[in-house]
């Protein structure tokens, strides 16, 4: 990848931002690679425009790309629909599909003030002093994110991914392996015996949890990450929330470690007009658990690939048993 600080590239990328702004002049006051992102690269970007601070940031891709995240431009245009809908997420300004200027494609989107590190978002009563204000926030603009339905004109490119579609894919994937994982395949038979009859489709972000929103004066503040979404279950975002692997320093508050069910499953009802009961709750539970052990086996593989050589990415497969846990524990409660 091109070293966005080279200073060619800094003139380049200053080039590209005059144009698109329609400005006189651009001026890269600081560039940073900012930390996270696993998937994706993001870097904090200070701009002189027009002798005006801006503030954004720059999104572009990793070195080894992850084979179902969207396109820079697939995102990009995920971010104007969600901002349109009034979801909390940063506002998407400018995609840049010319490689000349950095080597790779990119976005610009403004960028939001707050925390979203898990581990601080689950300790820090400071950042968090009122958890189930918190919830209604997050329970409220997930119903929002739920409202944009398909088909939808800008969305075309985006998967309808439901229960079984997951099973699936998730399958396939074990079965390329060399070894075997059967309480994974224990899941997925569970998940398939189980599956909903029926399903309905709306947009879905399939990665909203602690780690991926900002909190800023203990407010929600934006969405982040939206690189995986599809068309699919809402109670698939819900279960991906309420899954113990995203809780941090709190397994003990299901709400992404940060408060209750009670406070966070009663607003989306009000907020969505629909009902999570707690057996679907259960079972979208289980799948989140499934898709976070195929998605960790993954992460390994990009590994020992030599892809993307990177310590994270190596640990990431040390869950694999807590995932399986969770699992067995969830399947025996209905």
């Amino acid at each position: 990848m091109t070293d966005l600080n080279e200073s060619l590239t800094r003139k380049r990328l200053a080039g590209f931002i005059t144009r698109a702004a329609g400005a006189r002049d651009a001026t890269i006051v600081a560039l940073e690679r900012m930390s996270g992102g696993a998937v994706q690269e993001n870097w904090a970007l200070d701009v002189e425009l027009d002798g005006e601070l801006r503030r954004w940031v720059l999104r572009t891709d990793a070195r080894a790309p992850v084979r179902e995240s969207l396109t820079r431009a697939q995102e990009f245009a995920v971010l104007k629909v969600a901002h349109a809908a009034n979801v909390l997420a940063p506002e998407p300004l400018y995609l840049c599909a010319d490689p000349a200027v950095t080597g790779q494609q990119f976005f610009i989107m403004q960028r939001r003030p707050g925390v979203a590190a898990g581990h601080r978002v689950t300790r820090d009563p400071e950042l968090v002093p009122d958890p189930a204000r918190l919830a209604r926030e997050l329970a409220a603009n997930l119903a929002r994110l739920h409202r944009i339905k398909p088909p939808h004109p800008e969305l075309g490119f985006l998967k309808t991914v439901l229960a079984r579609d997951n099973i699936a894919h998730y399958r396939s994937y074990l079965d390329t392996l060399s070894r075997a994982y059967p309480v994974l395949e224990w899941g997925l038979r569970w998940c398939e015996i189980k599956a909903p009859a029926s399903e309905e489709t709306t947009f879905i972000h399939r990665d909203y949890r602690t780690g991926n929103y900002l909190v800023n004066d203990g407010h929600l503040a934006g969405l982040l990450d939206w690189e995986f979404p599809a068309f699919g279950n809402p109670l698939e975002d819900v279960g991906w929330m309420c899954a113990r692997c995203w809780r941090f320093a709190r397994p003990d508050l299901a709400v992404g470690g940060v408060a209750k069910l009670e406070d966070f499953i009663p607003e989306y009802e009000r907020a969505s007009g629909r009902h999570v009961s707690r057996t679907d709750l259960v079972y979208w539970q289980v799948m989140a658990h499934l898709r976070w052990a195929v998605i960790a086996l993954q992460q390994v593989e990009r590994h020992l690939s030599g892809a993307d050589r990177s310590l994270e990415l190596a640990l990431t497969g040390h869950i694999i048993g807590q995932l399986e846990l969770e699992i067995l524990d969830l399947t025996e409660q209905t």
